[in-house]
């Protein structure tokens, strides 16, 4: 009789062992399966898959940009220029430590260059040009986010604090 409690015992104590260890298996596979407990939203408040050449394939007048090692936040002014021009600067700021990563390059406008900003001219505007547009394009000058302008800067802020954290120096 002894023998057999202490049997069952053990084989319990085996089953809650088997137990313990899938329980977090069982769990995520019925996450992914049922979409329970997986968030909805995109990470990106900006555009992500791109058909856009690369920076130094933009019909631009010339302009000098800083480091090489920078990201480019450029935008097309031409309509409510001030006000753009004025809430990117402030997310530049905003950026903190940060701030030196980027770089804004401003398309447009008559306005005199804000601290940290480049000013050039479209030569032409080319098909994928749109008014009052921000993209994001990494330190190659490759566009990596484009934002239309509907997307609050606060959202801009976000992805670009995120890009600069999964993108060390």
């Amino acid at each position: 009789m002894r023998d057999a409690n202490h049997n069952r015992r053990q084989r319990l104590k085996l089953m809650l062992i088997f137990a313990i260890f899938a329980a977090p298996m069982v769990a995520a596979w019925g996450m992914v399966e049922f979409r329970i407990g997986i968030p909805d939203r995109h990470t990106a408040h900006g555009d992500v898959e791109l058909a856009l050449p690369a920076l130094d394939e933009w019909p631009l007048t010339p302009y000098t940009l800083g480091d090489e090692d920078e990201w480019i936040l450029a935008y097309d002014c031409t309509l409510q220029c001030e006000t753009r021009q004025d809430a990117l600067w402030r997310l530049h700021r905003a950026l903190g430590r940060e701030a030196p990563r980027l770089t804004r390059l401003r398309i447009g406008g008559d306005a005199q260059a804000l601290p940290g900003e480049v000013a050039s001219q479209w030569q032409r505007l080319p098909s994928w040009q749109k008014e009052n547009a921000v993209w994001l394009l990494d330190p190659s000058g490759r566009p990596a986010l484009a934002f239309d302008e509907s997307v609050a800067t606060k959202y801009m802020l976000d992805d670009i604090q995120h890009l600069f954290k999964v993108n060390p120096l």
